[in-house]
């Protein structure tokens, strides 16, 4: 079972990780909203890497106890949103990820080390 909320987060960004998504940025977000605790960001180059990716993320957390609760663009494949709760993992195509910048949105937010097994 999972230890922590910031152990799921990590866990989501070692399974983008594993899918090859790129620039990868974990945010505590807990002091800035009560939506979620943790985003997880991170690219991808393709639709296909983008489902590849949101589905490891998914499988991943499901092994280790936690639900997904809610899925958004896995059809359209250029920003698929993942919704556990307290970590909302993001995965964008580059050039959206661009666009929306969620960084710059939530620049108040500590970004979280984590390190990729």
């Amino acid at each position: 079972m999972i230890e922590s909320i910031d152990h799921i987060a990590r866990l989501a960004a070692q399974a983008a990780a594993d899918k090859k998504a790129s620039n990868i940025v974990v945010l505590d977000i807990h002091e800035l909203t009560p939506i979620a605790d943790y985003f997880v960001i991170c690219s991808a180059n393709s639709g296909t890497q983008i489902e590849a990716v949101a589905n490891a993320v998914r499988d991943k957390l499901e092994e280790s106890g936690v639900s997904c609760r809610g899925v958004e663009g896995l059809s359209e494949a250029r920003w698929v949103l993942l919704d556990f709760g307290d970590v909302v993992v993001h995965v964008f195509r580059a050039e959206d990820r661009e666009f929306y910048h969620l960084e710059r949105l939530w620049g108040d937010a500590k970004t979280i080390e984590y390190e990729v097994l």
